[in-house]
């Protein structure tokens, strides 16, 4: 297992590097110009021109991205262009508010989709599994920013139960999670449901009744552990997604994250900050899948990797 988990750690090099560059490129293709914006609309060619060599624009794409590429591998990313603070700073300032952001939505809404999706299983084709399957189909459904500005009219408008922005106290978590969690609620709901179907027809869960143990020793003891694999797998792209897909919870809800830098940098053309974003969504995407791959041995101890 350790041998295989360093070669994946080695994997990510030529994966980043690839990224890397294509993010350099795009980042270069927006249009706007990030001197201009930070200069200000008032600003004449001469104060234009300060700015962008004091920005290090005026070079050209390849010495820029040599730049850009040096330090990486030094561990720095620059200085963003509106801030003039570290490009770690800023991204180490929101990266907490996101991860726990991430982590309520993610908790919440895979307990309550693999109940559902349990329960739907287990009385497949009866009410539970219609009201469960049609709650995931809503869930899938609905866009985000919707869901998000409904639950702000109902309960902070409305009802004034719950605050609408800021991440001070744990009430501020409660609208952003909801909202960030349906959709993968939803999912993991149908796909626990198509896997535990499965399972239940195997020869194992029907000898395991007929043997007379109660249902719940069967469903848990026996179709649980054989249906986590794919729904781990479902449980790790979900994760990622939502850690890099938080952007519109964080706009809905002015939420202090990596979401709401990411689109603060894109509309100051804050080249940095958006390289730097990007390049650790990316790491993020590829660890979680190689956690998702270790436990695949940890669920299963019948699984062994080389």
């Amino acid at each position: 297992m350790l041998q295989y988990s360093i070669k994946r750690l080695l994997g990510l090099i030529p994966t980043l590097a690839l990224v890397g560059v294509l993010v350099f490129l795009f980042v270069h293709l927006l249009p706007g110009d990030p001197a201009r914006l930070a200069a200000g609309p008032d600003a004449n060619p001469e104060t234009v021109a300060l700015v962008r060599a004091d920005l290090g624009l005026d070079k050209s794409l390849p010495e820029q991205f040599l730049r850009f590429s040096g330090g990486v591998l030094r561990g720095d990313f620059g200085r963003s262009l509106r801030t003039k603070r570290p490009v770690s700073t800023e991204i180490g300032e929101r990266f907490m508010p996101t991860l726990w952001l991430t982590l309520v939505a993610m908790a919440w809404s895979v307990a309550i989709g693999m109940l559902i999706g349990t329960l739907s299983a287990v009385w497949r084709n009866r009410w539970p599994d219609r009201l469960g399957m049609t709650l995931a189909v809503s869930g899938i459904s609905f866009p985000a920013f919707a869901l998000g500005m409904v639950l702000m009219e109902i309960f902070s408008v409305q009802l004034n139960w719950l605050p609408t922005v800021g991440a001070e106290t744990w009430r501020h978590y409660i609208l952003p999670s909801l909202t960030l969690g349906a959709a993968v609620a939803a999912i993991m709901a149908r796909f626990t449901r198509s896997s535990f179907v499965d399972i239940l027809q195997e020869d194992y869960v029907r000898t395991a009744r007929a043997k007379g143990l109660p249902e719940t020793i069967v469903v848990v003891k026996h179709g649980l552990r054989n249906a986590l694999i794919p729904v781990v797998t479902m449980m790790g792209l979900q994760f990622g997604f939502l850690l890099g897909g938080s952007i519109v919870v964080e706009v809905v809800f002015n939420w202090p994250g990596m979401g709401r830098l990411l689109i603060d940098a894109v509309d100051m053309r804050d080249y940095p900050v958006i390289q730097g974003l990007v390049l650790l969504f990316s790491l993020e995407f590829v660890l979680i899948n190689l956690i998702v791959d270790v436990l695949y041995a940890v669920i299963n101890p019948t699984i062994r990797y080389r």
